[in-house]
């Protein structure tokens, strides 16, 4: 819900900084789509987990994670006044919740040593 207000209300004027740093909004995505994904992992109860499999679970949060980028780029086009869908915003969420998902990889799916 929270990447949904900020992606299709407007807030221009409000706080403006004088720092300009290009293409902070893209860091911005692809932050907020690889959180996404780490937190649909973590929130996810584990009965569910051992039902569909791990991994499987995963993709599934990815997949609803660049599909749910792509719409609200589409939304603030169509749907909006002043917001422009752009596609290299939905490319920052799609490689953030991609980045996402190989942190979730590698934090909890490794498979410990034999020692």
């Amino acid at each position: 819900m929270f990447v949904t207000f900020f992606s299709l209300f407007s807030l221009s004027g409000v706080g403006a900084s004088e720092v300009n740093i290009p293409h902070i909004d893209k860091v911005v995505h692809f932050t907020f789509y690889s959180v996404m994904v780490v937190l649909g992992y973590l929130a996810t109860p584990t009965e569910k987990e051992q039902g569909i499999g791990r991994s499987k679970l995963l993709w599934y949060i990815v997949l609803f994670a660049v599909f749910y980028g792509i719409i609200i780029e589409v939304l603030q086009h169509v749907a909006t006044t002043d917001r422009h869908g752009d596609p290299l915003d939905a490319l920052a969420n799609s490689t953030g919740a991609i980045v996402g998902m190989l942190a979730v990889r590698f934090l909890f799916f490794r498979v410990p040593s034999l020692k």
